[in-house]
């Protein structure tokens, strides 16, 4: 059985953006294959420079300061705090939506 992405974003969000999240997991691809790639792990520094540099940055082209997108990711991280495995899909979602950036997964 398939994941059900849009799921884990209407935790968060009432009517959420069906293409923007069908963008969301084509951009993650593979990466949502393993349980590991699914999660965004906020305590793992590497991990949230990953976020910023290659989502934040690279993707949806942001050019705000590393301060700016670092305290970006950790206030998803603290609005998803109560989830133990935080939704890769979600939190990519939450950002973009922040940014007023979910019309790049159209």
């Amino acid at each position: 059985m398939a994941h059900d992405w849009a799921a884990d974003v209407r935790r968060y969000v009432a009517n959420p953006d069906a293409a923007a999240i069908n963008g969301i997991v084509k951009h993650c691809g593979i990466a949502l294959q393993s349980k590991d790639g699914s999660f965004v792990a906020v305590t793992d520094r590497a991990e949230c420079d990953r976020v910023r540099d290659s989502f934040l940055k690279k993707k949806l082209g942001l050019t705000q300061s590393n301060v700016e997108l670092d305290a970006a990711v950790a206030g998803i991280g603290e609005t998803m705090k109560t989830d133990r495995d935080k939704s890769r899909v979600a939190f990519y979602y939450l950002l973009a939506e922040k940014f007023g950036k979910l019309t790049v997964f159209h």
